[in-house]
């Protein structure tokens, strides 16, 4: 088995699982982005991350910084465990804790959150991760952002049992002591553009050096994010591992026959099937979305464009397009009567409605300016659903030459994209069947071994 085999080196056997210090190896990781409301890439990383892990025989903890008491009694903590309503405190409230929470202790004790199923979870099954215990310290992940931002300070984590592993999906200044700390860098998108986040710039890049510093292992999701992260922060080579992600969707919702799949988006959006354009992703800078709508309205075409996404910073910007959309529409339509609108936008939609709607559309546009690894693209040519992405980053290595690529800061360039795949069903065609075997050198077994690669040389460096 290698450290970084490629794209397409896949395992044709079972997971073979890892051992620890007792035989099945305790593995935590962090559940800063796993909320039961709404989930990002971040999170469907760090889900995939949880589901691989019990596939290779490790006993998996998750920690949260949830607002539950370990004095309150078990079922309560339990209770509050699934009910965000719970944690929804005034700004008042909510200031006077953090304030606080920056001046408390830097070293924090854990406590396990009981699960017994007293709580009925069936609304969660698709978003909760694979978990054998839950743990718990009230305001960590804030806490921690808070203390390092102002005052410098790292945060240290006790655990009642010692983990053989610590696997942090998103890069926090927590780490804890006496054990292997791994963690993911996604990208280093607040150094590569640094206008298109909020990150102040100058601690980002001290964490960042702190998080390569002392990590037992650095692990990231494609070859150009290892590239950036040896260069910029200058960690050896060997120190960084390329894992990708696996791309995973229900088999239930990849099953489901088409005939249903266009009856639902005929009577839930009023869409034709397969006549419509398909954006999903957040609504931020980074995505491009400001140069999509322009392209998308350059290009002329009659088929709707639909974006699923909630607004992030800078969205007005990113959106400032539709109000050109709704002026072309009233001066159609006649100033007093109801535009018709090109372009319907959702803040959210349901992963089994966002699976229908990217299974019903025409194409997925996607022309990002920046990912890590770019998992709507992957997600869509799973699907089938012919993309229109960029030739930039982390795409071109993911995605081959299974997509039409475009320069994502060309509007031009991005409608005649729009364009070709409004006319030219062979080229739909083509893509569609490209893309599917394409999306098949990400399997879960490929990811596995990749991942399991980097945990056997962790843990045998520690000891384990």
């Amino acid at each position: 088995m290698t450290v970084n085999p490629g794209v397409g080196e896949t395992s044709v056997n079972a997971a073979k699982p890892l051992r620890g210090r007792d035989g099945r190896p305790f593995v935590l990781i962090d559940g800063f982005n796993l909320s039961l409301e709404k989930g990002t890439g971040v999170a469907t990383y760090a889900r995939n991350l949880s589901y691989s892990l019990r596939d290779l025989g490790c006993e998996v903890g998750v920690l949260y910084g949830s607002a539950i008491s370990r004095k309150s009694p078990k079922l309560i903590q339990e209770v509050m465990f699934f009910d965000s309503e719970a944690t929804n405190l005034s700004a008042r409230l909510q200031n006077y804790r953090r304030a606080r929470g920056m001046l408390s202790s830097h070293l924090n004790r854990a406590f396990e959150v009981p699960i017994t199923g007293s709580v009925i979870t069936t609304t969660f099954r698709s978003r909760l991760p694979h978990f054998d215990s839950i743990w718990n310290v009230p305001g960590l992940f804030q806490k921690a952002s808070d203390q390092f931002n102002y005052f410098g300070l790292r945060n240290s984590l006790r655990m009642p049992r010692r983990p053989d592993l610590v696997h942090w999906t998103y890069p926090l200044p927590i780490r804890v002591r006496g054990v292997p700390n791994v963690y993911t860098l996604h990208d280093l998108v607040p150094l590569r553009l640094p206008y298109t986040t909020l990150d102040r710039k100058a601690r980002y890049l001290k964490l960042m050096k702190w998080i390569c510093r002392t990590a037992a292992h650095v692990v990231t999701v494609s070859e150009n994010s290892r590239k950036d992260i040896i260069e910029l922060l200058g960690v050896p080579p060997g120190k960084v591992t390329n894992t990708y992600q696996a791309v995973t969707l229900p088999r239930k919702y990849l099953d489901k026959p088409e005939e249903m799949v266009r009856q639902e988006i005929e009577s839930t959006f009023g869409l034709g099937y397969r006549n419509y354009f398909l954006f999903f992703g957040s609504v931020e800078p980074k995505k491009n979305l400001g140069r999509l709508i322009e392209g998308y309205l350059a290009s002329g075409v009659d088929a709707p464009l639909v974006i699923v996404g909630a607004q992030a910073w800078k969205a007005e910007q990113e959106l400032r397009f539709l109000q050109v959309d709704t002026l072309r529409g009233q001066l159609r339509a006649g100033e007093y009567k109801r535009p018709r609108r090109k372009i319907l936008q959702l803040d959210y939609a349901t992963l089994a409605m966002l699976v229908t709607l990217i299974r019903g559309a025409r194409a997925v546009l996607f022309p990002s300016l920046y990912e890590g690894f770019g998992l709507p693209v992957l997600e869509a040519m799973l699907l089938g659903t012919p993309v229109l992405t960029s030739n930039t980053s982390s795409v071109p290595e993911v995605a081959g030459d299974a997509v039409l690529s475009v320069n994502p800061y060309e509007a031009r360039e991005i409608a005649e994209g729009i364009q070709a795949l409004d006319r030219d069903e062979q080229l739909r065609n083509e893509l569609s069947e490209r893309g599917r075997k394409r999306a098949q050198l990400f399997s879960e077994a490929a990811y596995r071994d990749r991942l399991a690669a980097v945990y056997e040389k962790v843990l045998a460096n520690h000891g384990a």
